[in-house]
């Protein structure tokens, strides 16, 4: 895959703008309850393509080292943010079943082994996830998608 300037400009945005959302708003980010405001960033692939899949990834490895909870959490929760975008870019014709995927994605990955870092019920681990993944991707994440259309910045592929 060969990226244009732009292409890598876009990379390199959207990993700061994951890492930067994350660490500013560590008491939401991290834990067994989170929502994190940057995750909103993953159904932007539905518009950004490959640069938001590479940066949110990369975004979230940096996120997750600073986080402190080992590497299971730089591993899964990267490789969430790997599948979640990905998907969300394969599903680009259909925005809202893209967040939803996305959302899905996130929560059972990361839900699935934080409950194991907190010794919590698994039913309250994906549910802490779930809640804070559906605000952050369907809610402010479809409403990024909408409002860079509907501006004309950016009319999507």
């Amino acid at each position: 895959m060969n990226f244009s300037p732009r292409e890598i400009a876009l990379t390199a945005v959207f990993a700061s703008l994951y890492a930067i959302g994350t660490i500013v708003l560590a008491p939401t980010s991290y834990g067994v309850i989170q929502c994190r405001v940057a995750d909103s960033l993953i159904p932007l692939s539905v518009l950004f393509g490959y640069p938001t899949v590479i940066g949110v990834t990369l975004g979230c490895v940096v996120a997750n080292v600073y986080g402190g909870f080992g590497v299971i959490d730089i591993v899964f929760g990267s490789l969430a943010n790997l599948l979640a975008s990905a998907l969300a870019y394969k599903l680009r014709n259909k925005p809202l079943l893209a967040c939803t995927a996305s959302t899905l994605v996130v929560t059972f990955i990361v839900g699935s082994y934080l409950w194991i870092l907190f010794e919590v019920p698994w039913e309250f681990s994906i549910l802490g996830v779930f809640v804070g993944s559906l605000l952050s991707m369907n809610v402010l994440g479809f409403a990024l998608i909408e409002g860079l259309r509907r501006s004309g910045i950016v009319r999507g592929e």
